[in-house]
């Protein structure tokens, strides 16, 4: 027997159109990250064909969606809507609108040092533990590795006096552990795996020529200078000896991989 109640009639009507919609935005919103350079902020450059194809199926599905429902709107054919759901009709697609419109409003944020200090930075080297040496070459100057390579070195020549008198040229930013003195800082940058939910701290202390005070945390810089060997906390660390640190602007591409 057809159903001749006028709300639910509607709301049979309404409920698919809110489906195709949500599907839409969901790729259009995808799109929108990679376009923007949003999408390295959330997860591994190897993995952005993914998302790209995945938008464009998105936007592809729900267009084709839209055309059949205003087909069947100008043929007056109610669709079915009885189907097994864990939410109450609509409301899976809603949220899944509501998170989409939300996405577009809401810019992505940078992992920044109380992140790191969250997930239990010490004097020790930064993720020491889960950083793997990856296309290790030992033929490459020191000066030009970067911070990343530099933590991947030491994972595999750990003794910090075999760099002693090494110059070191490296960029990342500013993190104060409540565990070493006001002449050292951290420098440190956050190393993506697969998205952003698995980065984590890398890094380095650095030692100043003055007070740790003038680089508030979160600075980002590049500092110059020479590999030394420095007791912190109760450990032989390999420290950069600076003689140049310069402010630079947050990279547009804040990771590292």
């Amino acid at each position: 027997m057809a159903n001749k109640n006028p709300k639910s009639k509607i709301v049979n009507l309404l409920f698919p159109w809110l489906d195709a919609l949500a599907i839409t935005a969901w790729g259009v919103l995808m799109l929108r990250y990679w376009q923007t350079n949003k999408l390295n902020l959330l997860i591994h450059p190897n993995f952005f064909g993914l998302v790209i194809v995945g938008g464009i199926g998105f936007i592809i599905i729900g267009f084709f969606k839209m055309q059949e429902l205003w087909q069947r709107r100008r043929r007056d054919v109610t669709p079915n809507m009885q189907h097994i759901s864990l939410f109450p009709p609509g409301w899976g697609s809603a949220l899944l609108l509501i998170t989409a419109i939300l996405g577009f409003i809401i810019t992505p944020q940078v992992f920044a040092s109380d992140k790191a200090l969250q997930r239990g930075v010490t004097a020790d080297l930064l993720g020491s533990t889960r950083v793997k040496p990856q296309a290790f070459r030992a033929t490459v100057r020191p000066e030009e590795r970067s911070l990343v390579d530099w933590v991947r070195t030491v994972n595999v020549y750990p003794e910090p006096d075999s760099y002693t008198g090494q110059k070191a040229k490296v960029q990342g930013f500013v993190i104060h552990p409540p565990d070493i003195g006001k002449e050292y800082l951290f420098l440190a940058r956050f190393v993506l795996t697969c998205c952003a939910a698995d980065a984590y701290p890398i890094g380095l202390p650095v030692k100043l020529q003055n007070n740790q005070e003038r680089y508030s945390p979160d600075t980002w810089l590049e500092v110059e200078g020479q590999m030394v060997t420095e007791n912190l906390a109760g450990k032989r660390q390999l420290t950069i000896a600076a003689t140049s640190l310069k402010k630079i602007p947050q990279p547009q591409n804040p990771y590292s991989y």
